[in-house]
């Protein structure tokens, strides 16, 4: 129906009302049939003329009556009551009288006729036209303003076919109150009971404030149902009108770290990287491409993108100069191998950096287990070479990725990562070149992470499979971990480790279960299975020893080591003669100079 249309159809409808109001407020009055009077036709076209000319000085007609609300009833209080007002000052004008009491009867049925008139058409779409029939039963989570626009946007529209049908709120003042014609039933403990009770199908997180750790323990017991668990947008993104408040998405791992993410020092990070040259190696790994994407944001003069696997430096490559296409950013690659000490100082030497990350490693525990020459290659020598060649070209900041695994190692990847951490910090003693590392738990999604072989074994029908019960691990997302490392490099002073405050540790068995309850499967659906630990692993790790912790903060939640000993000579040792040595035998020599082990022994033996 057009506005013209919708126009004409509501002023007949008006007319009809107000004529009908006036001849029956005369008939209450006088008891009569005999209504057609001159004082009553007066009274009458002044009323029409009256009501049409606040109706449009009000915009009733321009209303959506679906939207209804007590404002748009406040504003016929004023179109009747000021219409009957200037009625009887007409009337007084005209015939020096006024009709007190058939005034008060018009007004009382002008406010019931038309305001009930509009109020009707929604009673009409809300009972008749969205029948609760085969809809969606949803329990929605949090009854403040976000959970009640929630409601209200369901029971409006209910494009999802969602029928909402109570609230979940711990403001004890709220219980056993109705909102919308929705009660609110209890708190967070009592979802488990609810869904059972009120055959609830969909749960609606709708509390956008809300705290990751307190995320976690609402998911928690959202995943003692079968009901699927969503969640309201963030915030900002409702302001800013990025999406609408009816828009849900699903609860993501990240959302349970039981912690909220790092933020960075724009600032500071801005004056470490604007208008400078950067170089990150491994940038077609997980952590230097995301590293790569977010320095990108600070406007880097050139951007060098070193990589040993073509294909992955292509796809970054092409992704940053689409996405920074309007950005004077130089993006440069170069295929190589952080092994080859003369190619990696003819690299930093070329494009002079201001600023290194050196991602490129290898990280995959197993792997490294059985291979631990080559991670002596890779992350003790590549590293060696990255950084020597930092050090002659005079960089200002290189800025190293390490690992917690590299704390207390037990696995020839952790040690080799602790050697490495030991190698820069003591060039840092000997360079102009500050030289830090950033130690990181485990990172969700990157590759080598047990996200990706979950998602796997969910998709294929389960067993999902787990090392132990009782295994812990520190995470953070791929963003977050590359947002520590830059600010790291703003941060440098020379030889720190950095770590960040990564909360609570999350036990394995719980993540996966948390994966298998947001597949939409339950765990007896998938299974779980215990295949025991894999050499190298530990059931926790540590983000510093014990001789490396240092209380202070220096930005929020992120936190310097102290430095401890480094045994360069027994380093290059290792590096001199690792191809004579067996397997075995490098594995345990690797792990026991990370722990210090050889040293104290020779210490021993010198005693004696």
């Amino acid at each position: 129906m057009t506005y013209r249309q919708r126009l004409s159809l509501f002023i007949i409808i008006d007319s009809c009302i107000l004529l009908s109001a006036i001849f029956i407020s005369s008939f209450l009055v006088n008891a009569s049939i005999y209504v057609i009077t001159l004082p009553l036709t007066v009274i009458s076209i002044a009323i029409l003329l009256c009501h049409y000319f606040f109706s449009i000085k009000y915009k009733l007609y321009k209303k959506v009556w679906e939207y209804a609300s007590t404002k748009e009833l406040l504003i016929i209080f004023k179109i009747v009551s000021y219409s009957i007002l200037s009625a009887a000052v007409i009337q007084f004008i005209f015939l020096n009288d006024i009709s007190f009491r058939l005034l008060a009867v018009t007004w009382l049925l002008d406010m019931f006729l038309i305001g009930g008139s509009r109020f009707v058409w929604r009673l009409y779409r809300d009972s008749i036209m969205n029948k609760q029939d085969n809809k969606i039963r949803t329990l929605i989570i949090g009854a403040g303003s976000a959970g009640t626009m929630v409601a209200r946007q369901l029971l409006k529209h209910n494009e999802g076919n969602l029928l909402p049908v109570a609230f979940i709120d711990d403001d004890l003042k709220k219980h056993q109150l109705d909102i919308l014609g929705l009660p609110v039933v209890g708190g967070v403990k009592q979802i488990a009971g609810c869904v059972e009770e009120f055959e609830i199908d969909n749960i609606i997180i709708s509390i956008p404030s809300l705290s990751k750790k307190d995320l976690n323990i609402i998911f928690q017991e959202c995943a003692k149902t079968k009901a699927q668990t969503k969640i309201l947008p963030l915030l900002e993104d409702l302001i800013t009108g990025k999406v609408s408040v009816n828009q849900f998405r699903d609860v993501q791992v990240e959302d349970l770290l039981g912690r909220d993410p790092v933020e960075m020092d724009i600032e500071s990070i801005s004056d470490n990287i604007r208008d400078k040259v950067v170089l990150v190696t491994g940038a077609g790994g997980s952590i230097g491409s995301e590293i790569s994407r977010q320095i990108s944001e600070f406007s880097p003069k050139q951007l060098v993108l070193l990589g040993h696997g073509e294909n992955s430096i292509y796809t970054i490559e092409m992704e940053l100069k689409e996405n920074f296409k309007t950005d004077e950013i130089d993006f440069v690659t170069e295929i190589a191998d952080i092994q080859d000490a003369r190619k990696m100082l003819s690299v930093v030497s070329t494009y002079k950096p201001d600023v290194i990350y050196h991602a490129a490693a290898h990280k995959h525990v197993p792997l490294m287990e059985r291979n631990p020459e080559e991670a002596v290659k890779n992350n003790i020598i590549g590293t060696t070479n990255i950084a020597h060649a930092a050090h002659l070209n005079k960089v200002d900041t290189f800025v190293m990725v390490s690992t917690d695994k590299a704390v207390n190692p037990t696995s020839v990847m952790g040690a080799s990562k602790r050697l490495a951490e030991m190698v820069i910090q003591d060039m840092d003693q000997n360079s102009g070149t500050k030289f830090v590392a950033v130690r990181f738990g485990n990172v969700l999604g990157s590759r080598g992470s047990v996200i990706p072989l979950f998602k796997k074994q969910i998709e294929k029908g389960g067993p999902v499979t787990v090392t132990h019960p009782d295994m812990v691990r520190y995470f953070m997302t791929i963003p977050e971990s590359s947002r520590l490392v830059i600010q790291a490099g703003a941060l440098a002073r020379g030889g720190e480790i950095f770590v960040l405050d990564m909360g609570d540790p999350v036990k394995i068995v719980e993540l996966a279960k948390n994966l298998i309850k947001l597949s939409g499967n339950s765990i007896d659906e998938i299974g779980l299975e215990f295949t025991g630990i894999r050499p190298g692993e530990k059931l926790f790790e540590e983000l510093l020893k014990a001789d490396e912790v240092n209380e202070k903060q220096v930005y929020s939640k992120i936190y310097i080591g102290k430095t401890t000993s480094i045994y360069v000579e027994d380093i290059e040792e290792i590096v001199s003669s690792y191809t004579k040595f067996e397997r075995d035998i490098l594995r345990k020599k690797l792990i026991n100079l990370a722990n210090n082990d050889v040293v104290q022994q020779q210490r021993k033996a010198i005693s004696l």
